[in-house]
């Protein structure tokens, strides 16, 4: 409990410099939070995927490719978050027999040569190629200002076959799963080993929900007994995680305003919405596999290292996206207004979202805007708002067929 004390404390003294100064400080908040182009030039956007697999748990492809893939499609930064693992040590894959993962070995050793590839044949005859670390690849494509890679893990956990993933983005040493007596236990001990790895180094993390629905392992009831935990998976690229939810379960926009109207009402701070790929696969692209360029964050900071995107996005200064590019986001205190980079021929509406204290209903439509900017003016009684954006065109590769780009704007209050 210190440590989640402590946390806590940090964030809601942030909070409130952001959301509840004078208005003077307000002012000056809505100039840092402008942006990169035009209030505040030293702040760019940031663009990256925090949910990625590889070779060294249940992906299909080696970590160069993928870090080649993400930085050749003008991401900024990247995770590789492999189950249970972090990318150090000796570790031999056995190249599975199917052409697509011959062919892909060849492309690795034709990419990058037999010096870099140390493969070997068991005795089968079977083809077992040893894997690369993080130091060593690292390298190959980090260039400062350019391109990053934070070091990263999904804690994979369980209640009862129920499946409970969270990833810890920026983490410096492994965390075994903690295990529980709840869902919610298995999460907050998961959370609290985060919270202790991050004040004992000193080094800014966090762990976030990963895909709720999955195995319809999460509700918002386990989400709402949380305590430490600010950010969860809106949207998720991996075709098995319900991210629309069912008849008797709710979508992830749902969820998300259940969890943060319970989370104000008991005090804690506001909870922040993801966009991931949670890409497995590198071989074949459609609905039936986990692909990349699916969602993503855009980040607003000053620079490009591993504690500047951490911070940035622990002040809720990115939005979520799965195609739909903004130009300005901004808070002064007062209003959240939100302007959209158009694309020819393209719609966009932007929908304003949030509770009201005066109404038990929860979470409503409060304005909608068919235009490529809106602002809406908290109200006295406004808990909190945030934005939704959704355009008429039509996602390449999507989650699901039909899909259209959309982007979503972190919650804001007074």
């Amino acid at each position: 409990m210190h440590l989640i004390k402590i946390y806590l404390t940090l964030i809601c003294i942030g909070l409130y410099a952001c959301n509840t100064g004078t208005k003077e400080s307000a002012s000056e908040e809505s100039a840092s939070e402008g942006t990169a182009s035009s209030e505040n030039p030293q702040k760019k956007w940031y663009k990256g995927n925090l949910h990625t697999h590889s070779y060294w748990s249940d992906g299909d492809d080696f970590p160069e490719m993928i870090m080649d893939w993400y930085k050749s499609h003008g991401y900024d930064f990247i995770v590789l978050s492999d189950h249970n693992t972090l990318q150090v040590g000796e570790k031999w894959k056995l190249i599975p027999k199917a052409n697509i993962y011959q062919e892909g070995l060849q492309e690795y050793i034709d990419k990058y040569g037999e010096d870099w590839v140390e493969h070997k044949k068991d005795s089968a005859g079977s083809t077992l190629v040893k894997l690369k670390t993080l130091e060593e690849y690292r390298p190959l494509f980090e260039e400062e200002g350019k391109f990053l890679i934070i070091q990263s893990e999904e804690v994979t956990d369980g209640f009862e076959g129920k499946p409970i993933h969270m990833n810890v983005t920026n983490i410096q040493t492994l965390i075994e799963p903690q295990g529980g007596n709840s869902v919610a236990e298995v999460m907050q001990n998961n959370i609290d080993q985060v919270l202790q790895q991050r004040e004992s180094t000193g080094v800014p993390m966090f762990p976030h929900i990963n895909h709720p629905n999955f195995g319809w392992a999460i509700t918002p009831e386990d989400m709402m007994q949380l305590t430490g935990e600010r950010f969860f998976e809106v949207y998720n690229g991996h075709p098995a995680v319900h991210n629309y939810g069912d008849s008797l379960r709710p979508n992830m926009d749902v969820l998300w305003d259940k969890v943060q109207l319970s989370y104000l009402l008991a005090g804690k701070p506001l909870l922040y919405g993801l966009a991931t790929d949670d890409a497995h696969n590198y071989h074949v692209f459609d609905d039936e596999h986990s692909n990349t360029g699916r969602g993503w964050v855009m980040v607003h900071a000053e620079e490009l290292t591993p504690n500047a995107m951490v911070e940035a996005m622990e002040r809720g200064d990115f939005y979520a996206s799965t195609g739909v590019e903004l130009s300005d986001v901004t808070f002064d205190g007062e209003a959240l207004s939100v302007k959209v980079v158009a694309e020819t021929d393209i719609d966009y509406t932007i929908q304003f979202i949030g509770a009201k204290s005066t109404d038990e209903k929860g979470a409503e439509l409060l304005k909608e805007v068919k235009d490529t900017e809106a602002s809406y003016m908290l109200q006295a009684d406004d808990l909190y708002v945030r934005a939704k954006i959704i355009s008429t065109k039509i996602k390449e590769n999507p989650y699901k067929v039909g899909d259209v780009e959309m982007a979503w704007v972190q919650p804001v209050k007074q």
